[in-house]
């Protein structure tokens, strides 16, 4: 049996119907608790921009905490947003409806309207345990929430390894591939050279630490996304006479038991969900908790300030990107279905985007590249968090060596084995992280 074989058996394994009951049950559950944390939505988002530079008690800097070394809320936010942004909401979206048919758009939905109750509680558990280093620096993450919360420092280990395969899976090689894919196809360039250049560009900006990469993400993630929002929204303009029926089409096909006349109950709305909610948590990561690592090195004292701002993260990445571009990509499917017949599986936001007027490709690469630079960025502080936990601050630079390295190698291998391995580490890293929120849940508090 082939090594890709293996991984669509433990896949399925890993994706069946026990872990989409826990991770919607616990989306559900935390939502109820929390008595729909989601109402302060609107509140969390303005706090975001227009207060998140305000000190916390004792602090003396506004941008980065009471020693410069902590960020703001804002900070902690964008570099949240940095990792979840990226090829998740372009190609893990596409991949999702070729997998899973157009109903996949809507339980990737679900997943991140109700996953941002879960965020809020993965992010609140990390304040509460998080650690302060003897240089002042904060540092935290549900490997701390396992280790301080519930004195289970293995358990804490083994989400902090799967985290690090996580940073060379879902951080190096999802976004290189997908930039490389997409270079060659518009622009004709060779996937060493995209490689290398995306090496050198990430390298350049790691080595700078937590201050330069919330500094870069600040600046740059705000402007892509509304960047990237801007052409979704044309193009829905563009497939106006296409929207409702598209509409209607996703919401059918999210609840379709026709298999059911083939004798299999309900594959098919098991493949919708198993897709869309495997590519809602690839790219909101509420149920992973690696929101929750970013958030901890917010200089905010009080954990429900950081916890609803950080939940916010999600309502942006899943609940307004990922159905924008699934609208897109659906719509097309109807207004040009040429475009989408024999289409790669990872192919088919660009045949949306092909209809751009003058600029499609070029807009759709550029934007890819973008995202996933910051990506890049956003995941490698993950993989350094990880690495500090299980091997102190000298793994760091090998660490960082490393991630560089697997950015090269990532550009040239094959794409369905990159998704496969990251659904596989996504399935991994949720169960630790779960146990943690389910076991201390009543510490949560809204």
């Amino acid at each position: 049996m082939s090594t890709m074989a293996i991984l669509e058996q433990l896949n399925d394994l890993m994706w069946g119907l026990p872990l989409i009951v826990l991770l919607m049950g616990t989306h559900i559950y935390f939502t109820c608790r929390l008595r729909f944390p989601q109402k302060n939505l609107f509140r969390a988002i303005r706090f975001s921009l227009f207060c998140a530079g305000e000190p916390s008690s004792g602090a003396e800097s506004p941008s980065t905490g009471e020693d410069g070394r902590n960020l703001s809320p804002f900070s902690a936010l964008s570099t949240t947003l940095a990792a979840t942004l990226g090829t998740g909401n372009i190609i893990g979206v596409s991949t999702a409806v070729a997998l899973g048919g157009p109903g996949a758009i809507f339980w990737c939905w679900i997943t991140g309207i109700l996953g941002m109750a879960t965020a809020y509680g993965e992010c609140y558990l990390s304040l509460l345990y998080r650690q302060k280093r003897k240089d002042g620096v904060y540092t935290g993450g549900p490997m701390y929430v396992l280790k301080n919360g519930l004195h289970n420092n293995r358990l804490g280990g083994f989400y902090a390894l799967c985290t690090l395969a996580a940073a060379f899976g879902v951080g190096c090689t999802t976004q290189a591939n997908s930039v490389t894919g997409a270079a060659s196809r518009s622009f004709g360039l060779s996937p060493h050279l995209v490689g290398a250049v995306l090496a050198v560009v990430t390298g350049a900006v790691i080595l700078g630490g937590i201050k330069s990469i919330g500094s870069l993400c600040e600046r740059t993630v705000p402007a892509i996304t509304f960047l990237y929002l801007f052409g979704c929204l044309l193009l829905l303009i563009l497939y106006r006479h296409q929207l409702v029926t598209a509409v209607v089409w996703i919401l059918k096909d999210a609840f379709s038991f026709a298999s059911l006349a083939g004798g299999v109950a309900g594959a098919g709305l098991q493949r919708a969900l198993r897709y869309g909610i495997a590519r809602g948590l690839f790219t909101n990561e509420a149920g992973i908790g690696t929101s929750a690592i970013a958030a901890a090195a917010s200089h905010t004292e009080d954990p429900k300030i950081q916890a609803y701002v950080s939940m916010t993260a999600v309502f942006w990445d899943t609940v307004v990107m990922c159905l924008l571009t699934g609208l897109v990509i659906v719509c097309n499917m109807l207004y040009d279905p040429a475009s989408t017949a024999g289409a790669a599986e990872t192919d088919l936001t660009a045949a949306a985007f092909s209809h751009l007027p003058y600029v499609g490709d070029a807009f759709l690469t550029v934007s890819l590249c973008a995202f996933a630079v910051t990506t890049l960025i956003g995941w490698s502080y993950f993989g350094e968090k990880a690495t500090e936990y299980l091997a102190g601050s000298r793994g760091i630079p090998f660490y960082k060596l490393f991630y560089v390295l697997m950015i090269y190698l990532g550009a040239i291998i094959p794409m369905h084995l990159v998704w496969e391995c990251t659904d596989l580490i996504n399935a991994f890293m949720a169960l630790p992280n779960l146990f943690a929120l389910w076991a201390l849940r009543r510490q949560i508090k809204s």
